[in-house]
């Protein structure tokens, strides 16, 4: 019972870092940039004075759909992003390009991550259906829900990965925007307070995978 109260204190955690999340954008998008930058001048801008000259900024569809793929070294922002000259843009573009600067720099936390992805890739696609299964057959293949468990604890370890990615990418690009002069003293904590609630999402997420793992080796060991 303790375990389902944790998950669901989490959900509703969960809903409300996002809500502020989507709040502090919005407000953050109505605050113009001093000098009338758009976020994709600020990634180009970002990138250029880190010396990386290999990497795209491009559009992408969607509201903070925003991400860096290192595969194909491009930095995607969405539509509020990248034509919009706000300081809530200027974070956005300035983090992902943080992501870019890290992957220049051979960070390590990202490398590891990386390397991961495929195996979460993987995990990800069945991981469910064979918890499922474990559950149901707990009895008659009792090796199969400890095999969920091993592939869920690879999409937990993903999300604490994650964790130090993200926020280092998000120190660089506060760090960056202000030496930039894109923000100032009165426009600074802005950035900074929308990229702290964007990092919230990802240590909820990381504190909910890790639960719901704690579930399964519950339910696995009073078999």
């Amino acid at each position: 019972m303790n375990i389902w109260v944790l998950l669901i204190i989490i959900m509703l955690l969960s809903l409300l870092v996002q809500s502020m999340l989507t709040s502090r954008f919005n407000k953050y998008s109505k605050v113009p940039t001093s000098n009338g930058m758009t976020g994709a001048e600020i990634a180009e801008k970002m990138l250029s004075d880190n010396g990386i000259h290999d990497v795209k900024v491009v559009p992408t569809q969607g509201m903070l759909t925003d991400f860096y793929n290192p595969a194909n070294k491009t930095v995607a922002l969405s539509e509020s992003v990248y034509s919009s000259r706000s300081i809530a843009a200027a974070a956005v573009a300035a983090h992902e390009c943080g992501h870019a600067i890290q992957h220049a720099k051979g960070y390590a936390p990202l490398k590891f991550r990386t390397a991961l992805v495929p195996v979460v890739n993987f995990a990800s696609n069945i991981v469910q259906w064979i918890l499922l299964l474990g559950v149901l057959l707990m009895h008659v293949v009792p090796g199969l829900l400890w095999f969920g468990i091993g592939l869920f604890a690879m999409t937990t370890l993903f999300s604490f990965v994650t964790l130090p990615v993200e926020v280092n990418a998000s120190m660089r690009a506060v760090s960056w925007l202000s030496r930039a002069g894109i923000t100032d003293a009165q426009t600074q904590p802005m950035a900074i307070d929308a990229l702290k609630w964007a990092a919230y999402t990802y240590v909820i997420a990381a504190i909910g995978s890790l639960a719901t793992l704690l579930y399964y080796i519950g339910l696995a060991r009073r078999d």
